[in-house]
């Protein structure tokens, strides 16, 4: 099965999900935004994040904490001051009400972004 509707009772009460990550880019950029949410579960939530190379991250601090896995791209996180680089392969926790930025994006950024608990998202 794969669930792009995450809003359907059954995609909410379903034991199992999964998600084809190009499908989901496909919404996401018919949807004109960075960033796509496609799983919500109450106690976890997950999307997948774009930054086009040179854009600048407009994201605030959340109250969940996340974590960043790198599908592609090259870039730097801040990280309350502390700044590191980002590839594909790498993974990025921040902790919840962290200031923190992707920047220096030469490549875009395709991450996928986990958060606990979920994210409300809106719009």
């Amino acid at each position: 099965m794969t669930a792009t509707d995450t809003g359907s009772a059954a995609a909410m009460t379903a034991p199992l999900e999964t998600h084809a990550i190009a499908e989901v880019e496909t919404v996401r950029r018919a949807s004109g935004q960075a960033f796509r949410q496609f799983v919500n579960r109450g106690t976890l939530s997950a999307g997948l994040y774009v930054l086009e190379a040179g854009a600048t991250d407009p994201q605030q601090p959340h109250v969940e904490d996340e974590v960043y896995y790198v599908l592609s791209g090259r870039g730097r996180i801040t990280v309350e001051g502390e700044a590191r680089p980002v590839a594909a392969g790498d993974l990025v926790f921040v902790a919840a009400m962290a200031e923190h930025r992707f920047h220096d994006i030469a490549e875009t950024l395709s991450l996928l972004v986990f958060f606990a608990p979920e994210h409300a998202v809106s719009g």
